[in-house]
């Protein structure tokens, strides 16, 4: 094993580590950060029998990350970048021809992998900082272990984390496969909580920890903030207040152009100190000397997708405990430390043990088109971590079918396959596919970059002034952009060679890549709706919000309060020509409840925008039908016209489905709103209103529900009426909570000397005894035991409120009557 000047405390592991590639073709090491693993594994490794001169290739979840490990392994060679030791990213590469250690961004490896599914030459991939969790990492893992069982056993495959599950990621990468733990060496943190005012900007209060910490402790000052808008506040901030000429401010994030970057990580001279404001790029890989204070804001910016929508944005979330731990460990990498955390200490406890990996809530478009190439239509055929959720798989298998990338089986078209030659996201890797085509492939790339990579062409919305400000710009990164940008161009050009036929335009373009958000106005300058349905919000002070018509690329927000980032004008024509044969045209028929009638509309459609529409007459027929039955149901079926007779008749059947359903059918209103369409739409012909539904109509409707056998039953088991002893047919009240009521006069009963009941016999009715004025008396359900019992009580109020009614001592045995007795 190779010797090392300058001792790390991930040596002790090496051994163990090498032992176990020897053995075996996979292993997992679990390291904490600043033990050294990503610039001194590599290293150990190159020299082992079983590489035989082959390369290496280390993973990286970002780019500065990726840059920063290669240049430090050179230095440790005594080399430049480029020679043993080389780096592969997506703006810059130093690669060479007696290059071993290539450090590789995680979505070039998986192009690497599709074009080569052997990985020829290479003896190892190293997947560093996976416990981040990127999609790129998992894709990447599932592929390399595919190939390792198919085609080469020989491939090792290292797996290493600083905070990791390293048990689970063993299990998945084979039985045999070891554990290995380095306990590192780091010097003693204090951690103290300044809490946080949360009705205050995050920038203001970082500025504020910054000021105090530079003059209450030594050291450079190392802060972690969400993104780079808040990085910008607080570094002008930061600027305003801080006096202390000796004290460099440094911003780092992944948009900066790299010889930014290299300022933020390089140590400070003699004599100064500097504040790096971060965003999570700097929780691990990267190590900036001379750091002792670390100030978390405790926040992480991450990207989001919403399968239902088809959007995904960046959304502001608390760190979890692992990145907290991660943070704070900087500021004991090279001598005692302190952790300033911007929230309360109680607030900890409630942080998520781990982040969420990005496979669960990310696009998964990219994923499922490699895994197509690949040869896989399902996730279950490769081993994931964690398996991809089957909602964002159908999306994205669905947009990638619109999008022409995938057939009707899931395999990929040809087109497909050529957009996935391109380092791109599916919609920008079909623009670059169709502009090359038609003779406009170097614009379309240059969208594509400026697309992909936030700030390259400026901060407009409009498309036009970023493309303007990309071809102007100066500044090694939109340099290294304007460069790959014309690689790709070629590679586009080699994948679709170009056919005769007008150029588009950059609208044009963009609309080719995100067809389902070209958006029209609503009129108030403010408002677009988009042609995937969804509303969207427009800067009203910009030129594009007096565009008809727009193609969008970037949106922010929810689904309810989208906001566009970047767009530019579609004319008419331009829409009409590119999407003419995707523009549908029908009369589409709706319900106006204001006058309860259908109204029509010859309506235009481009996916759900609506281009034009005019007025229709509305004709009578089988759809019509159907939906007014709808429209009466949404209104509530209860509000109908039913007359009386029809209301008792259905409480009626419902008395007998609530004692037999084996026999009677259902017709709650629930069940006849469930069922509209099929028994009342069929007695709605000729009708476009509901005031032409009459009760007629619906008693037609109505007694079809019930078989012949059933309807003559329901007479015999639920009659409408009771005939008492004074002749009198008197209705029965079905509605009733506690079964059927009668309603009835007292003296109308006398004589009675049996209970009433229903359904032949086996049914009571509850009668609600009612005095001369119509005024309720009493209930019963045995009339017997009332004549025999509280009669007597009953008897004496009532002769005394009603003098002139007979009220006999034997009920059960006189006459009934109507009426009063006799004058005299």
């Amino acid at each position: 094993m190779r010797a090392f000047d300058q001792p790390l405390p991930i040596d002790e592991a090496l051994p163990g580590l090498t032992a176990a590639l020897r053995a075996g073709n996979a292993a997992v090491l679990v390291a904490p950060p600043g033990a050294g693993k990503t610039t001194r594994v590599p290293l150990a490794l190159l020299d082992e029998p079983w590489v035989a001169g082959r390369r290496i290739l280390v993973l990286e979840p970002r780019r500065i990350a990726a840059r920063a490990a290669a240049e430090r392994m050179a230095a440790t060679l005594g080399e430049s970048a480029g020679q043993t030791v080389g780096y592969r990213a997506r703006f810059g590469s130093k690669i060479g021809r007696t290059t071993r250690i290539e450090v590789i961004t995680e979505g070039i490896f998986t192009r690497m992998m599709l074009d080569d599914p052997e990985l020829s030459g290479v003896a190892a991939v190293l997947f560093d900082e996976f416990h981040e969790r990127s999609l790129d990492a998992d894709l990447g893992l599932a592929l390399a272990l595919d190939a390792q069982g198919a085609l080469r056993e020989d491939l090792r495959l290292l797996v290493m984390s600083a905070t990791l599950d390293g048990a689970r990621v063993a299990r998945l990468l084979g039985p045999d496969a070891p554990v290995i733990e380095s306990q590192g060496r780091a010097f003693p943190v204090e951690t103290r909580y300044l809490g946080r005012d949360p009705r205050a900007p995050i920038d203001r209060q970082m500025a504020e920890a910054v000021q105090r910490a530079l003059a209450t402790e030594a050291g450079s000052v190392l802060t972690f903030l969400p993104g780079a808008g808040e990085i910008r506040r607080t570094e002008r901030l930061l600027r305003e207040s801080v006096r202390d000429s000796s004290v460099d401010i440094a911003p780092l994030y992944g948009a900066l152009d790299p010889r930014e970057q290299d300022l933020a990580i390089a140590p400070s001279p003699p004599g100064r100190r500097k504040v790096v404001l971060a965003t999570s790029i700097a929780e691990t890989s990267l190590t900036i000397e001379g750091v002792r204070l670390v100030i978390d804001s405790g926040l992480a910016r991450v990207p989001r997708f919403e399968p239902g929508v088809g959007l995904t944005r960046l959304e502001t979330v608390r760190v979890s405990r692992a990145a907290a731990d991660q943070r704070r460990g900087r500021a004991g990498r090279t001598a005692p430390g302190v952790c300033l955390r911007l929230w309360h200490e109680p607030e900890t406890a409630s942080l998520p043990a781990f982040a969420a990996p990005e496979i669960l809530a990310a696009d998964l478009s990219r994923l499922v088109l490699d895994l197509a190439v690949w040869g896989v239509r399902e996730p279950g055929a490769l081993a994931f971590l964690d398996p991809p959720p089957e909602a964002a798989w159908r999306e994205a298998r669905t947009l990638l079918q619109s999008l022409g990338a995938l057939d009707a089986d899931g395999q990929a078209s040809e087109r497909g396959r050529a957009m996935a030659r391109l380092p791109l996201e599916p919609r920008l890797a079909r623009m670059v596919i169709d502009g090359a085509r038609r003779g406009a492939g170097p614009t379309a790339a240059r969208i594509a970059a400026i697309v992909s990579e936030r700030g390259l062409g400026g901060d407009s919305l409009d498309l036009a002034h970023r493309l303007d400000g990309f071809q102007r710009e100066s500044g090694r990164r939109v340099e290294d952009a304007r460069r790959l940008a014309e690689r790709w161009a070629r590679e586009a050009e080699g994948l679709a060679p170009c056919t005769r036929g007008a150029v588009p335009s950059p609208a044009v373009l963009l609309a080719l890549a995100f067809p389902d958000r070209i958006a029209r106005a609503r009129g108030d300058g403010r408002r677009v709706v988009l042609a995937n349905g969804r509303g969207a919000a427009l800067d009203p002070a910009s030129a594009l919000a007096r565009a008809p018509y727009l193609a969008i690329a970037e949106l922010t927000g929810t689904a309810d309060e989208a906001r566009i980032l970047l767009a530019t004008e579609l004319t008419e024509a331009e829409l009409e020509a590119e999407f003419g044969p995707a523009i549908t045209q029908a009369v589409e028929t709706g319900f106006d409840a204001a006058s309860g009638a259908l109204r029509a509309r010859d309506i235009r459609r481009l996916g759900g925008l609506v281009l034009s529409e005019r007025p229709a007459s509305v004709k009578p027929g089988p759809e019509t039908s159907r939906a007014l039955a709808q429209a009466a149901r949404a209104r509530g079926l209860d509000r109908l016209p039913w007359s009386d007779h029809q209301r008792q008749w259905l409480d009626r059947v419902r008395f007998l489905h609530a004692r037999l359903p084996e026999t009677w059918p259902d017709l709650s209103w629930d069940t006849l709103a469930a069922t509209a369409e099929d028994w009342l739409a069929p007695h709605l012909d000729g009708l476009t209103g509901l005031n032409g539904l009459d009760a007629s109509r619906l008693g037609q409707a109505l007694h079809a529900l019930l078989p012949w056998e059933l309807a003559r039953r329901l007479d015999e088991e639920a009659p409408t009426h009771v005939e008492v002893p004074t002749g009198s047919r008197l209705p029965i009240d079905y509605a009733a909570e506690g079964g059927p009521v009668l309603s009835v006069r007292v003296q109308e009963l006398f004589g009675l000397k049996t209970h009433p009941s229903i359904a032949q016999g086996r049914v009571p009715l509850t009668l609600a005894l009612l005095s001369p004025a119509h005024r309720p008396i009493q209930l019963t359900r045995d009339l017997p035991a009332f004549w025999g019992g509280s009669w007597r009580d009953v008897r004496a109020d009532m002769r005394g409120r009603y003098p002139r009614h007979s009220w006999p001592d034997d009920p059960a045995n006189a006459e009934p009557t109507r009426r009063a007795k006799p004058r005299g």
